[in-house]
C-alpha cells in the first residue's frame, strides 16, 4: 500500500524545515538567524526542504537532544515550546521559538535570515543590534506596547496616584488617565510604552505571576499553586497578601494592648516584592515566582544581577544605581513603592536584622533571589547539602510518585499530572513518571487503542 505523503508548504523566513535530529547544528543556525531577523519563528524536525512531511522516529532522547542544543548553543537564552508534531501517520518535532534580545547566537556565531538562508551577520549589523539592546532609548520598557488607553486598568492606576500624591511626589492636579501618563513619559500617541502597559494594564504572559506552597523543605509535594497575570501593581498586591496569609504570626500582650507580629518584618517583603519587579527581565519569557517552604520563602525575578557587583556591595550602600527598567523604577518611586538610591537590599537586610530573621541574596545566572528564613532556620552548609543520599532522594521521588497515584484516582491529562507535579517539560515527565508507571501497570490509558489521542487521560490501578 502506498501512502501518500503530506506536504505543509514551503519554508519562508519565520519557517524552517529539517529532515532529522541529524541536522541539529544547522538547526541551531536557523532559530539564531530567525531570532535576529523576526524575533520569533517555527522549526520542524522530520520534514523535507520542499514542506514534504516525511516524519522520524521520536523518543524521550530525541526532545531532550533538541532542548539540550538549544540551551547549550543559543545566546542568549531562550525558553521555546517543543512538542510532537504529527501529521497523518507520521510524527516530526515542531519547535516554536521566540525572543527579543538581539543580536542572537548560535555556537558563538550571529546570523540574519534572508529569504531561506541563513547568512552570516555582517559587523555593521551586530554592532548596530548590540548598540540598540544596550542603549535605554530602544530598551523593551520603552518600545511601544498593543495596549491603549482603555486598557487601563483604573482601580490600580488610581490607587497608585493617590499613593503619588500622598507621598508629595506627583504635586499636580490631573486625574485623567491620558494626560497624567503623557506626563509620566508612558505613552505615545492613544498607545501605552511597554512600561506603562506593564505597570498598569494586564498584560498576560509578560506580566505573570507564580506562586507554589510545598509541604516540606524541598520541592516535592506541593499544597497549592496559583498563577497570576495582571498589572504590576495588581500583581504585587496579590503577592503581598499570600505571603501574609501563609507567615507565622504571634501576639505579643501589653498593657491593654494586643500586637501581632509576623515572623518575616511585613516592610523587608514590600521591598523584596517590589524590586522583583521593578528589576525583572520582562522580556526574558519567565515568571516572577514566590514559593513558600516549611523553612524559608523565596522571592524570585528573571533577570541577571549585575555583572561584576555583587549583593553584598549594595546592603554595605557604597554601590550606584544600575536600573535595567528606569521608567518603571521612576514611576515606582513617585508612590514612594520603590526608592531610587540603591538602597532596597540594604533596607531588606537591616529590617531582618532588628527583627532577628535571617535574609539571604542569591544570584543564579537566570533572575536573583531574595530567600527569607522562618522560625530562625539556619541554612545548611554546602557540605551537607552536598550529602544528602541516594537513598533519601529515592524516597522522595516515591513520595512524589504516591502523590501523584493518589491524584490520578480520577482520569487525569498529561498537562494536568505535570502542573501537579510542577514539571515543566514532558520529556522528564514522560521518562521519569508517565513511562515507569504504564509500563509497571500502575497507571492505564483511557484510550488504550489511541496512546496519542488528544483526549487521552490516565488513572491509577
Amino acid at each position: 500500500m502506498i501512502v501518500a505523503l503530506v506536504n505543509i508548504g514551503s519554508e519562508t523566513e519565520q519557517i524552517e524545515y529539517k529532515k532529522s535530529i541529524g541536522e541539529l547544528k544547522e538547526a541551531m543556525f536557523s532559530i539564531a538567524a530567525i531570532l535576529n531577523k523576526h524575533q520569533k519563528g517555527e522549526l520542524y524536525f522530520g520534514v523535507k526542504n520542499d514542506g514534504t512531511v516525511i516524519g522520524q522516529e521520536i523518543n524521550n532522547e530525541s526532545l531532550r537532544k533538541v532542548s539540550q542544543a538549544i540551551g547549550n548553543h543559543i545566546k542568549p537564552a531562550i525558553y521555546p515550546e517543543i512538542k510532537i508534531q504529527p501529521f497523518g501517520d507520521r510524527e516530526t518535532i515542531l519547535v516554536r521559538f521566540e525572543g527579543s534580545r538581539c543580536p542572537y547566537l548560535a555556537y558563538n556565531v550571529p546570523r540574519i535570515r534572508v529569504a531561506d538562508e541563513d547568512l552570516v551577520m555582517d559587523q555593521d549589523t551586530y554592532d548596530s543590534m548590540i548598540r540598540k539592546r544596550d542603549n535605554v532609548d530602544y530598551s523593551w520598557e520603552k518600545r511601544v506596547s498593543k495596549y491603549t488607553i482603555d486598557d487601563v486598568n483604573e482601580n490600580a492606576f488610581a490607587e497608585y496616584l493617590r499613593k503619588a500624591k500622598e507621598a508629595g511626589r506627583i504635586d499636580f492636579e490631573d486625574t485623567d488617565v491620558k494626560t497624567v501618563l503623557d506626563k509620566l513619559e508612558l505613552i505615545e500617541g492613544n498607545y501605552l510604552l511597554n512600561a506603562g502597559a506593564a505597570l498598569f494594564c494586564d498584560c498576560g504572559i509578560v506580566n505573570e505571576l507564580q506562586i507554589a506552597k510545598f509541604a516540606s523543605d524541598e520541592r516535592l509535594t506541593f499544597t497549592d499553586i496559583r498563577r497570576y497575570s495582571g498589572s504590576v501593581m495588581e500583581l504585587k498586591k496579590k503577592a503581598e497578601q499570600y505571603i501574609i496569609d501563609a507567615m507565622d504570626w504571634r501576639v505579643e500582650f501589653g498593657n491593654l494592648t494586643r500586637k501581632e507580629i509576623p515572623e518575616i518584618p511585613l516592610d523587608a517583603i514590600r521591598e523584596a516584592i517590589t524590586n522583583s519587579f521593578g528589576h525583572r527581565m520582562f522580556d526574558s519569557g519567565q515568571s516572577n515566582e514566590i514559593t513558600i517552604f516549611k523553612n524559608r520563602i523565596e522571592i524570585y525575578n528573571p533577570g541577571a544581577f549585575p555583572a561584576n557587583k555583587t549583593p553584598e556591595s549594595y546592603v554595605v550602600g557604597n554601590q550606584r544605581p544600575i536600573r535595567r527598567n528606569p521608567l518603571i523604577a521612576r514611576t515606582l518611586y513617585y508612590s514612594k513603592d520603590m526608592e531610587s538610591f540603591a538602597t532596597g537590599l540594604k533596607r531588606i537586610k537591616d529590617a531582618c536584622d532588628k527583627a532577628g530573621c535571617r535574609v539571604e541574596f542569591q544570584t543564579p545566572d537566570d533572575g536573583f533571589v531574595v530567600v527569607f528564613y522562618r522560625h530562625g532556620t539556619q541554612k545548611l552548609s554546602g557540605t551537607a547539602q552536598k550529602e544528602e543520599t541516594t537513598a533519601q532522594k529515592t524516597a522522595q521521588k516515591e513520595e512524589r510518585i504516591n502523590a501523584l497515584l493518589e491524584y490520578c484516582k480520577e482520569p487525569r491529562d498529561r498537562d494536568e499530572m505535570m502542573k501537579f507535579l510542577g514539571i515543566k517539560h514532558r520529556t522528564t515527565f514522560r521518562s521519569d513518571y508517565l513511562n515507569p508507571l504504564l509500563d509497571k501497570g500502575k497507571i492505564v490509558m483511557t484510550i488504550p487503542d489511541k496512546p496519542r489521542s488528544k483526549n487521552q487521560k490516565f488513572y491509577s490501578v
